[in-house]
């Protein structure tokens, strides 16, 4: 983030030496002609100058991942590949925490989510598609999966698009309990 923040820096200093070199040679033309032989010169190094900075301004390429959220009441799990399907990092919050029972927690959860995005930045990864899943059956992600998509959205990456892959099963093989259910 501070290697952003400096780069952002950088490219705003240029633009305002840009500007103020174009003030003066704008004021350059309202002088007297003897002095328009020295300021001829200024505008063609603020031309050099202004193509310096379109090179500077020119975004990075861009390089999509994608990576895998399997959020379960008891753990969480974000798995970042490239397009191919070759893993780049792959962190669980047992890798984070040692404790069973916050493995699941969504402060733990944003802790792999930023674990795994460090690995995927350094490889020059900054867009995501992001598939999301829970355990089959349940409707909704275990406590941890928005947390971790919310994380890596504030990593840095652009998230080109979610998407949520629980299994649901159409029909499927017959649930335990028999078939007057489970009796209390």
């Amino acid at each position: 983030m501070e290697k952003e923040e400096t780069e952002k820096m950088k490219e705003a200093d240029l633009k305002e030496v840009v500007a103020v070199e174009e003030k003066g040679a704008s004021k350059a033309k309202a002088k007297a002609p003897a002095e328009e032989t020295e300021k001829a010169k200024e505008p063609a190094e603020a031309k050099e100058k202004k193509e310096e900075v379109i090179a500077i301004e020119k975004p990075q390429e861009e390089k999509a991942g994608i990576a895998y959220i399997y959020s379960t009441s008891n753990n969480t799990f974000v798995h970042i590949t490239d397009l191919a399907g070759n893993t780049i990092s792959r962190v669980s919050g047992g890798m984070v925490t040692k404790s069973d029972r916050l493995k699941s927690n969504p402060t733990i959860a944003m802790f792999v989510a930023k674990k795994a995005a460090e690995r995927a930045r350094d490889l020059g990864i900054n867009s995501l598609y992001i598939r999301t899943r829970g355990r089959t059956r349940e409707p909704t992600l275990g406590p941890g999966g928005y947390a971790a998509v919310k994380s890596l959205g504030k990593g840095g990456f652009r998230i080109l698009s979610i998407l949520d892959t629980t299994k649901i099963p159409r029909g499927g093989p017959k649930k335990k309990g028999g078939k007057r259910g489970r009796r209390v």
